[in-house]
């Protein structure tokens, strides 16, 4: 890359219309003058020095004079007017004429002395003069405006640089650059290899080469609710929804992962030995007296089970260095896992069905003791049945009453014959007197205490309340059996079911590692490491050179 000089340019146009002689030819140039000045109505810079110049008496110097005796002056005046020199020109002219020390009549005039001089008054080298700078050793100090030599001390060098030279400067500038930034390049290109490309290729040579084979073997299974046997409608309404197993199946997802499964199945299986063989790498072999702790790190890794909750699936696979001993570790997983879901609502099961037959039991022995209180009523009091004897009674009293109602009868008939029958009204007064007694026996039999152990109305109390007692202890079982029966049902409900949805299948092909994946992946991961590292170094360099 190359930058190219650039330099302001003062050279001006020269207009190539001609112009008048004479008189008329001395008026019209400064109306040309400030037609082609360029600086608007200000003043260009020194014009005010040189008109004071223009009104000192011309001093006499070989030059002057040498102008005076030539006749062919005007001539050279005439043939400069006709140049079409703009007022600028003429102006930076005189100036320069100042400068070397000649004292020109007019700007044309400053024009022919200085040619005569041999300096060419539109010289770039001669312009730039002008802006500063000491005047040449030759000039007069007569004919220049006082000047202090501490005037020009914060005035910029008004010295031109070589071309060369600054050409140069300018290659060796960017010679300069573009070492730097092939440095940087470098630098950086050192950089990504030590800290990017070298760890890629490490981590991509142990996966292509190093790394053990690994097989994953695939399974599924689902936690399945029983349905219940018998449900009414408003039962129906509470039953449980597709999503009621999420927490079995959660529970049996952690159970998997959990330590007690890694040590179960390094009692029935050996994993620690599987694991221990010396044909894997040393990066996924365990040590040989390996602890339970880092066997558990290893088996989160070679176990993955995974819950999906919205269609109530669990994915197990296990890696092992053989497809033959990956299966055998799934199976087993999986008859864990199964047991585990029996056990999660054993206990809900059992104190559900151990409350009911503790009920029904309960009410069992009562309605039994209500039974033998009743019988041994019956035994004591020799009456079977309350109602019974009252009834009895009743109707013995009741037979009674008629015969003695009979007889008063007779014996009123007897009595209203003027001449009765005496032994006849005597047999009906004894007959009276007979079932009168007997009724109030019979009668003394409800209310009375009796020699076999009390009254008929105490006896049929004991016997209503013992049977009373009775019918509501065989109630209360038959409810009691009704909740024993619904809690079994409820129990069986409870039940689940581990079903497998996809068999564990031993592979044919190892499933780890997949080289070109993670290979990519450690790219990726030590690219990241290292933009983030340099970004905050760039970040803080920054804050601190500010």
């Amino acid at each position: 890359m190359t930058t190219k000089a650039r330099i302001n340019k003062f050279r001006i146009r020269r207009s190539a219309a001609p112009r008048p002689e004479g008189a008329a030819a001395e008026a019209a140039a400064p109306s040309a003058a400030e037609t082609d000045d360029g600086f608007g109505s200000a003043p260009f810079p020194g014009a005010a020095a040189a008109e004071r110049v223009n009104t000192q008496p011309p001093v006499a110097g070989p030059a002057a004079s040498g102008d005076s005796d030539d006749g062919s002056a005007a001539a050279e005046i005439d043939a400069i007017r006709r140049e079409g020199l703009t007022g600028r020109q003429l102006r930076m002219a005189r100036r320069l004429a100042q400068r070397h020390g000649l004292a020109p009549t007019s700007d044309y005039d400053a024009v022919r002395l200085l040619r005569k001089r041999g300096i060419d008054p539109f010289d770039r080298a001669h312009m730039l003069e002008l802006v500063g700078g000491e005047p040449p050793a030759e000039s007069g100090a007569d004919n220049l405006p006082a000047t202090s030599p501490g005037g020009q001390a914060g005035l910029p060098s008004t010295d031109l640089a070589d071309p060369d030279a600054e050409a140069r400067e300018i290659m060796r500038i960017q010679r300069d650059l573009a070492r730097r930034r092939r440095k940087r390049s470098l630098m950086l290109f050192a950089r990504l290899l030590a800290f990017v490309f070298l760890p890629t290729f490490v981590a991509g040579f142990y996966y292509y080469r190093v790394a053990t084979p690994m097989y994953a073997t695939h399974s599924e299974f689902i936690i399945q609710q029983a349905d219940a046997q018998a449900m009414g409608a408003a039962a129906g309404l509470f039953s449980g929804t597709s999503l009621a197993t999420s927490q079995d199946s959660i529970a049996v997802q952690g159970y998997l992962q959990s330590r007690d499964a890694m040590l179960r199945l390094d009692r029935d299986l050996g994993f620690k030995r599987h694991f221990s063989d010396p044909r894997i790498d040393p990066l996924q072999r365990l040590p040989a007296n390996a602890t339970n702790e880092q066997a558990y790190k290893l088996y989160r890794r070679v176990v993955k089970v995974s819950y999906d909750p919205t269609e109530g699936v669990v994915k197990l696979e296990v890696i092992a260095a053989d497809p033959e001993t990956s299966v055998a570790f799934a199976k087993a997983l999986i008859s864990y896992a199964e047991e585990q879901v029996d056990s999660l609502t054993q206990r809900l099961r059992e104190d559900q069905m151990r409350g009911a037959r503790e009920s029904f039991e309960d009410a069992e022995r009562k309605m039994m003791a209500a039974q033998r209180r009743v019988v041994e009523l019956q035994e004591q009091l020799g009456v079977v049945s309350a109602d019974a004897e009252v009834s009895a009674l009743m109707s013995q009293i009741s037979a009674r009453e008629v015969e003695l109602q009979n007889e008063k009868l007779k014996l009123a008939q007897y009595l209203d014959n003027p001449r009765p029958n005496q032994t006849r009204v005597a047999v009906t007064q004894r007959n009276i007197e007979r079932l009168e007694r007997v009724i109030a026996e019979l009668r003394a039999q409800l209310t009375q205490n009796s020699a076999s152990g009390g009254s008929l109305a105490r006896i049929s109390g004991e016997l209503v309340t013992a049977q009373a007692d009775l019918q509501t202890r065989q109630s209360l079982m038959a409810q009691a059996l009704q909740l024993l029966e619904s809690a079994r049902i409820e129990a069986n409900r409870q039940v689940r079911y581990l079903s497998l949805g996809v068999q564990p299948v031993a592979p044919d092909e190892a499933t780890y590692p997949r080289a070109f994946e993670n290979t990519v992946l450690a790219f990726l991961i030590f690219g990241g490491i290292y933009l983030m590292v340099s970004i905050t170094a760039s970040i803080l360099r920054e804050q601190v050179s500010a």
